[in-house]
């Protein structure tokens, strides 16, 4: 790729005349020796898998194998038809479709890592949301992810998108960096706006630690994926109204690269902290582990 920062991104954008996506199409093209039509139509078989995901978390009877979690996105969005979201009826409808891939993922349904399977709802959120909101085809939005990968691709290669070793900011941090600035670009913003947006994402979830209960992608995984869908609209909407990151998107990455290296390992992943710690925390664990025990002996 002939960058390796958002700055450097947003140079080549400015070099090639053309926006984020349309930038990430081309190196793609460069670094497979792909055809665009065929790298395009690879994303577009991905949006199609992300629009069948949000589909059927939305329905009933979607559980997770551990029976934990499952049927709070279908909650949401019936709030959101009938009653008045405090967020609006469009935020709200974005954290339902978040919630919905989540859920779909720990029910061990098939879904998109983007950029992993902790945070993979909240780009389809966002976009399919948008996409209904905005009446666009899919091929607005198969744009956007180039964008979004694009954004991805600078993240993972200058801090991290694994919680295991940068904590939650590194994936639902990275997920709604990735979605704010591919919403500011198809909202009509510019690559600057775009990679603003990438800044005033990632410095909301600074620090953000990994801790899932009983170790599983479930609690607080999943509704942390549909806070992250709202972040994201908010950040894309700051972005386009003139708001900067006062900070360089460029040296918030390097933040998160630091505070994610100094973070305890019981922090990252591991359930041995946080909320997999508190007393319910440790319940919840025991219990599971007792029920894997006996259904292991019969």
């Amino acid at each position: 790729m002939r960058f390796a920062t958002l700055t450097q991104l947003k140079e080549l954008c400015g070099e090639l005349g053309v926006p984020i996506s349309q930038a990430m199409m081309i190196e793609q093209a460069r670094e497979t020796g792909q055809t665009g039509a065929h790298i395009f139509e690879q994303m577009a078989a991905y949006y199609q898998i992300m629009k069948e995901a949000v589909a059927r978390g939305l329905g009933p009877g979607v559980r997770s194998r551990s029976g934990l979690t499952g049927g709070d996105a279908k909650r949401v969005k019936d709030y959101a038809e009938h009653e008045m979201p405090s967020l609006g009826g469009e935020a709200a409808k974005a954290m339902a479709y978040a919630l919905a891939v989540s859920e779909v993922n720990a029910s061990m349904g098939r879904i998109i890592a983007t950029p992993t399977a902790g945070s993979c709802g909240i780009i389809p959120g966002v976009f399919v949301s948008a996409q209904e909101r905005f009446g666009w085809e899919d091929d607005v939005l198969v744009r956007g992810l180039f964008a979004a990968g694009a954004i991805g691709y600078v993240i993972a290669n200058n801090s991290f998108v694994s919680g295991a070793e940068g904590g939650c900011q590194a994936e639902v941090g990275s997920a709604i960096g990735m979605a704010a600035g591919a919403l500011t670009e198809l909202r009509g913003g510019t690559p600057e706006q775009a990679v603003h947006a990438v800044g005033l994402a990632l410095k909301n979830s600074l620090g953000l630690i990994c801790d899932p209960v009983a170790g599983l992608v479930e609690i607080p995984c999943i509704v942390r994926n549909g806070f992250g869908a709202v972040t994201a609209l908010a950040a894309a909407d700051m972005a386009l109204a003139g708001v900067v990151s006062a900070i360089p998107s460029d040296e918030v990455i390097g933040v998160m690269l630091e505070v994610g290296t100094a973070m305890p390992a019981k922090h990252r992943e591991t359930a041995k902290g946080g909320l997999a710690q508190t007393p319910t925390g440790r319940r919840i664990m025991k219990e599971l582990y007792e029920k894997d025990g006996k259904e292991g002996r019969t």
